[in-house]
Formats: structure tokens, C-alpha cells, sequence
């Protein structure tokens, strides 16, 4: 029997609401869809379903509609309204997320397409679930003026509020500009892939005029500039594919909120497993080079750990890894990069990511081969002082576990900045190959016997016995666990059971800091 539809029925109705939102899926103009395609981009849709479980995506708002009139906003008035918000699941743990979609506006943020943003943002901080936001916008929407700007005003309180209390990335997959780049800059990490991302707050036309400089899109806020430059950009791809799987990634480890603990994924590798290379890795002599990574990857579970800021401050290796399962933040000296040692870029560096872990209640591993801060007139009048003590600062300040490991040398302030024990570090450990003293044995000998060096018949030789002197005396590895300033020297080759075994202790912790609105940090 076939079914006679009147006009006005529920099937009528249900039919349309499927064709207006399958519509608003898929853009009222098919050559928008195949301009963002031929220029190496997806739309927002595609975008969301690279990022989260297949089918757990529930859109929020989608037939929202912005309100405007003049400039012939009232003819152009498509369903989402250039941004495609909901939630959704990676790796089945609740994800909020909101996509600017290029094909409506250019993505560019009205009152409405604001009004979501706010929408989803509050029930993530309501939820207690990490937010990611897909940004591919070309700024405010000029036509609607002031309203379009309050709108980012909206997002940026948020973005404060939800600060350290869930985990918010932004993923730069287009333009972003003027205003809007701050939202970014507020939130935790942000992604960006090459020749298709750009941030500045003055496009090149403004500079152009108003400098004079001559500079491309790409060559004033593109990918490169801001993954090794700026240090704007934590992570940098060549796709978009790549980025969103280690979005993905980065998502699967890191807890909802600040109020749980990160997930705990237990493998096969063995806790106690002998890290036999590290003998080869770090070499005694501390003139030599290294890469500190290699000395991650014969620690951590199966030698898999994700770097943060790789392109940036890369004398300091920031990274996440798994011990035996637990997630722990690890800031390493990189020997491979200028020697190790600390600067302003290295130190704010730290600073964020130390910070950061803190937060969630990811604890910190800390690897410390330093000769100490960098020297230089730039360095100093560049403000090391306030902004390398952002380090000093960030970690004093963390109340997660705190293990520290000295791989080799460790002089004058750099050595306390790096976690050491008197700085509240739970746990020291230290090689035997580790010299922990105010400087290097050379110039220590050159100012303390100086006047010996001077008025020997052989300066050099001399020197030579004031170094070894001055070694054997005050650097000798056992000196600093002889006063109590390292809990143990402990064999290379057991690290890794050493370390499983102390953050397990720790695992507990309860440390709470003075009653206070907020610390007053360096900046």
C-alpha cells in the first residue's frame, strides 16, 4: 500500500530539516568546497572527522543564523554561519570542538558565528573536557563592526577562564589575523602546517605602508616563522592529516581536566630494563656533544616520547613520555644545541611547559647536563634576568612530583634553576660521570688561584694542577651526595628502573602552596 504524504506532515518537515542541514554540510556554493581543495585544504566537516572517533561528532546550533543588515549582509544568511561547533570523542574521551568553515564569510566571525563559539566553550569548562578549535578564519566580519569585535572579546575571557583548567589547542589551518591571533596565543598548544597557516596581527599590506618592509604572508607569520622563530607554534606539519592524527595523540595523554590524573597506558617494556647505551650515549668528557633525546628514548616505555617546541629554544628539549604507563613531562638540556645552556628563548620555553604540567597533574622529569646561562651583552639587555627566572619561578611553583637527574655537568645558577633539590625537586639523582659546582673547573681554578698561575716559573703546568685540584676537590662526583644535595649517584645503565620506582612513591603527593588570589611570576 503506498503511503499518501499530506502537505505540512511530520515526514514533510523532518525531510526539510535533513536538506537544510545536509545543506549547511556541504556550503550553498560547490566552488567554495573545490577552491578550499585545490588549495591543499579540507572544509570544516572533513576537518572534524579526521579529529574525532568516527560518528561520536553531535554538532551544536548548526542552523544558527546571523541577524545583520547592510552591505548586503541580509541576502547571505547560510545555516552555522561560517563555524561548525559541537563535541565528540578521541579515542572514546569527551572533546569539544569548534571548526571555522572558509567557504561561508571566509570564516570570518560575526555576532552568531561569536555566539556559538561561546556556546561550546561553556560546556566544555562546564564538562570538564579539553577543547580544540579549528581555526581557518580571515578575522572579524568588518560589515558587522563593533559586534564582531566583542565577539572575540567573549572568546579571550574564556580562553582565561578555562586556562589551566581544561586543555585548550588551537590548529591553525588558514588565515588568522588581527584580533583573533590572541585566542591562540591564550590557549595551551597550537598546531600549524606548512603553507597553509599564517598568524600576524598586521597583515604585509599594513606593514607595507607603514614600514615600508616588503614581506609575504608566509614570510611574516607562515608555519616556519612561527614554529622557529616566534616560538607562537608548538607543533609544525606538513598536512593536514599529520596534524590533526597528533592532535589526536597529544589528546589520548593528557587528562580531561585539571581535576584528574592523565591516563595510564601500561605496555610490555620491562621496569626494570638496563639502559646498556647509555654508557655510549653521554660521553665522560663534558667538551663533548650529545643528543638528549637519545638519552630519552633509552628511558622512557618503548622509546616513544612526543617533543614540544622542537623547532624553538631547541638547546632545551621539552617533550611528553610514558614511564611504566604514567605520563611525565620531561625538560632535558640538549648538549647537541649550544652547549646546553640556558637563554631567555630556552627558559620561557621551559617555563610555559613546566607550568602546563603542573596544571594537569603530569609529573616532572628533569635532565640536567648545563654549563650555565648564556652570556652576552644581547642576552642581558633583552631582560635574562626577569625572563630566565620565569624558569626558576615556574618550577618552585609545581607541586607535582619532581624528579630531578644530573647527566653530567651542572654550574653555577643554571644548575639550581634546573629542579635541583633546593629549589623543592622531591627526588635528586646524579650520574657518576655528574661535576655540580659554582662554574667549570677551568675558569674556577683561573679565579681562585690566579695569583698562583701568575707567579709560577710554568703557568701552565700549574693551571693544569689548579684544575685538578679544584676537580678533585669541589666537582668530584660524590661531593654534592656526600652534602646531602643529591639523594643518590646512582649506575647510568639503571635510570630508568630508578626513576619508574621514584615516581611511583610520589605518586600521591599532596603539596599545597600559601592561601593567595595568584603568584606575581616574572615576565
Amino acid at each position: 500500500m503506498t503511503t499518501v504524504r499530506e502537505p505540512g506532515t511530520h515526514v514533510d518537515r523532518i525531510d526539510e530539516l535533513a536538506a537544510v542541514k545536509e545543506l549547511g554540510r556541504v556550503g550553498v556554493d560547490p566552488r567554495a568546497t573545490e577552491r578550499q581543495h585545490a588549495k591543499g585544504k579540507l572544509t570544516a566537516h572533513e576537518r572534524i572527522e579526521l579529529l574525532l572517533d568516527k560518528g561520536s561528532f553531535t554538532e551544536v546550533e548548526p542552523l544558527r543564523r546571523h541577524r545583520a543588515t547592510g552591505f548586503g549582509l541580509e541576502a547571505k544568511r547560510p545555516h552555522g554561519d561560517g563555524v561548525v561547533a559541537g563535541w565528540g570523542a578521541v579515542e572514546g574521551r569527551r572533546v569539544f570542538v569548534y571548526a571555522h568553515d572558509f567557504r561561508a564569510f571566509g570564516g570570518a566571525l560575526g555576532e552568531a558565528h561569536a555566539q556559538k563559539i561561546h556556546k561550546v566553550m561553556d560546556l566544555a569548562i562546564a564538562a570538564g573536557a579539553p577543547l580544540v578549535s579549528l581555526n581557518d578564519g580571515a578575522g572579524a566580519r568588518i560589515q558587522e563592526g563593533v559586534s564582531a569585535l566583542a565577539g572575540y572579546g567573549g572568546i579571550f575571557q574564556r580562553n582565561v577562564r578555562a586556562s589551566g583548567v581544561i586543555p585548550q589547542i588551537s590548529v591553525m589551518l588558514g588565515p588568522c589575523a588581527g584580533g583573533a591571533a590572541y585566542s591562540p596565543a591564550l590557549t595551551d598548544f597550537a598546531f600549524m602546517v606548512r603553507g597553509i597557516s599564517q598568524m600576524f596581527i598586521t597583515g604585509p599590506d599594513v606593514v607595507r605602508t607603514v614600514t615600508g618592509e616588503e614581506i609575504s604572508m608566509e614570510g611574516l607569520g607562515g608555519a616556519e616563522v612561527h614554529g622557529g622563530t616566534s616560538g607562537v607554534a608548538h607543533f609544525v606539519y606538513d598536512d593536514e592529516e599529520s596534524c590533526l592524527a597528533d592532535v589526536r595523540l597529544l589528546l589520548s595523554m593528557l587528562p580531561a581536566n585539571n581535576r584528574e590524573l592523565p591516563p595510564v597506558v601500561r605496555g610490555d617494556d620491562p621496569v626494570d630494563r638496563r639502559g646498556d647505551g647509555l654508557l655510549d650515549v653521554v660521553p665522560v668528557d663534558g667538551a663533548r656533544s650529545y643528543d638528549v633525546r637519545d638519552v630519552i628514548e633509552e628511558i622512557v616505555d618503548d622509546g616513544h616520547h612526543f617533543e614540544v617546541h622542537a623547532l624553538w629554544a631547541p638547546n632545551l628539549v621539552c617533550a611528553f613520555a610514558r614511564l611504566d604507563g604514567q605520563l611525565v613531562g620531561i625538560v632535558a638540556s640538549q648538549p647537541a644545541v649550544l652547549a646546553g645552556v640556558l637563554d631567555i628563548r630556552a627558559s620561557e620555553k621551559g617555563a610555559r611547559f613546566v607550568q602546563f604540567c603542573d596544571s594537569f597533574n603530569i609529573p616532572l622529569l628533569t635532565l640536567v647536563d648545563v654549563p650555565g646561562f648564556l652570556p652576552g651583552v644581547g642576552q642581558e639587555h633583552d631582560g635574562i634576568i626577569r625572563r630566565g627566572a620565569k624558569l626558576l619561578y615556574a618550577f618552585c611553583n609545581a607541586t607535582v612530583p619532581r624528579v630531578s637527574v644530573v647527566l653530567r655537568k651542572a654550574y653555577g645558577g643554571a644548575y639550581i634553576v634546573m629542579d635541583s633539590r633546593s629549589i623543592g625537586a622531591d627526588l635528586a639523582y646524579a650520574w657518576p660521570t655528574n661535576e655540580i659546582a659554582v662554574m667549570g673547573a677551568d675558569a674556577a681554578a683561573d679565579v681562585v688561584f690566579r695569583r698562583e698561575i701568575a707567579a709560577s716559573s710554568d703557568p701552565a703546568r700549574t693551571r693544569q694542577e689548579m684544575i685538578d685540584r679544584y676537580r678533585g676537590e669541589l666537582a668530584h662526583p660524590f661531593y654534592a651526595a656526600e652534602r646531602g644535595l643529591v639523594d643518590d649517584v646512582i649506575d647510568p645503565r639503571r635510570t630508568r628502573e630508578v626513576l619508574i620506582r621514584a615516581f611511583a612513591m610520589l605518586e600521591a603527593k599532596d603539596a599545597d602552596l600559601p592561601r593567595r588570589k595568584h603568584g606575581n611570576p616574572p615576565q
